[in-house]
């Protein structure tokens, strides 16, 4: 057994611990930045194809002081590498650093790689190479102001690389991001739950998200991972390979509808690709429409929506004053959110609407009255997911379409 650390967004934490407690059954400890929880080769095997929140599984190798790159270098030399690389495989250091003194991360890195070599070396008489793209041994380095720890990466590639990406617009949005919004919202693909609609969905990320939920398809199914190459996991691949199979035989049909659309036929198609892939293109029903003008697919529901730009949010044919990708410069379009929250309130009562932003005044804009918002980041660009309940017309006593008097931070 070991304490396993799984890094997140900023604000997922909570919403990880929760997760990981569903997967395993083991309560893990919630900290700035991840959890860490008790767990053995089984348990990492299990968080990597099941987790949809971590980015991440560590696996923790050594820890201790440090005053410069000399004592990382000494830190590096207490682990026996000769269980985990041979000199024919090859390995890559990532450095993480949080108030660190060090000056430069790139030689920090060297100086881990260089004792891994160096120990094999004496020891065998060859030592293994770097790939920095597809590395047997993914080592990733923390280090804060007086403290590092060294551990093994046993997913490779982040995990929000799920496997089926492949056609994306402007400024995708990650697929652990979307995982998030809807874990904030308590949406977890059950008959409970009702049915999803996502109005600009762009690549198609939230809805696939949703209808891998939805027909209990694992996050991870469709990857390969690099505990996969690791000497320490090799005596436990046949258990991976009957975590495999127990998650592909889960795989049933759709438990709630599904329904995405975008104004683009660019961003249609590409969604509809993406979900081919991911294999929920039946579990979805995809349309190119003007979100200003569809209809609810349903009598109620829950809408879950990151905010379009650009010529997204221009009606089939017109073109757009506003130029905005993702969420980098520019300002949102008061009047493209200032229309949907008036087609919502005419259209969609009785639905909850998401909405994620980085604008914290968006509210006040679309003259509704948010009833959650809940910090999430995008990157490093600090957002609100914010929730409204819908109702039909305006007035003081519509929980979701009132003009807001004031607005929370």
């Amino acid at each position: 057994m070991t304490t396993l650390f799984l890094p997140c967004s900023g604000g997922v934490e909570a919403l990880l611990a929760d997760e990981v407690l569903r997967i395993t059954g083991v309560k893990p400890d919630t900290g700035r930045g991840g959890v860490w929880v008790e767990g053995d080769e089984r348990m990492a095997m299990q968080l990597n194809l099941e987790s949809r929140l971590a980015t991440r599984v560590l696996w923790p190798l050594v820890e201790g002081y440090y005053r410069d790159t000399n004592d990382l270098y000494e830190l590096g030399l207490r682990v026996d590498w000769s269980q985990w690389i041979t000199p024919e495989q090859t390995l890559r250091v990532d450095v993480v650093a949080m108030r660190s003194p060090l000056q430069s991360l790139n030689f920090t890195a060297l100086r881990i790689k260089d004792a891994v070599c160096d120990q094999l070396r004496e020891k065998t008489g060859a030592r293994p190479s770097v790939d920095t793209r597809h590395p047997d041994l993914p080592l990733t380095l923390f280090v804060g102001p007086e403290n590092a720890t060294l551990y093994a990466d046993t997913s490779g590639d982040a995990l929000f690389k799920r496997g089926w990406r492949e056609d994306t617009g402007e400024a995708p949005l990650k697929e652990t991001l979307a995982a998030a919004m809807l874990a904030a919202a308590g949406w977890q693909g059950r008959m409970e739950d009702g049915p999803l609609f996502d109005p600009c969905c762009g690549a198609g990320t939230i809805v696939i998200e949703a209808a891998q939920m939805a027909c209990g398809i694992a996050p991870g199914s469709q990857r390969r991972f690099a505990f996969e190459r690791m000497l320490p996991f090799k005596p436990h691949l046949p258990a991976w390979r009957e975590l495999q199979r127990a998650a592909k035989d889960r795989v049933h049909a759709p438990s709630v509808a599904l329904f995405a659309g975008d104004v683009s036929f660019r961003m249609t198609d590409f969604a509809t690709r993406n979900a081919e892939r991911a294999g929920v293109a039946q579990a979805i029903e995809f349309k190119t429409a003007d979100a200003l003008q569809r209809p609810p697919p349903a009598a109620a529901g829950t809408l879950m929506m990151n905010p379009p730009y650009g010529e997204r949010i221009a009606p089939k044919g017109q073109g757009s004053t506003t130029s905005r990708e993702g969420f980098e410069g520019g300002g949102t379009s008061t009047e493209f959110f200032s229309a949907l929250a008036a087609h919502w309130k005419r259209q969609y009562s009785g639905w909850q609407a998401w909405l994620l932003s980085p604008d914290m005044k968006l509210p006040g804009a679309m003259r509704l009255k948010e009833s959650r918002r809940v910090p999430l980041w995008n990157g490093a660009i600090e957002c609100r997911l914010f929730r409204f309940d819908l109702v039909t017309g305006a007035g003081p006593g519509g929980r979701g379409a009132h003009s807001p008097s004031t607005q929370g931070g």
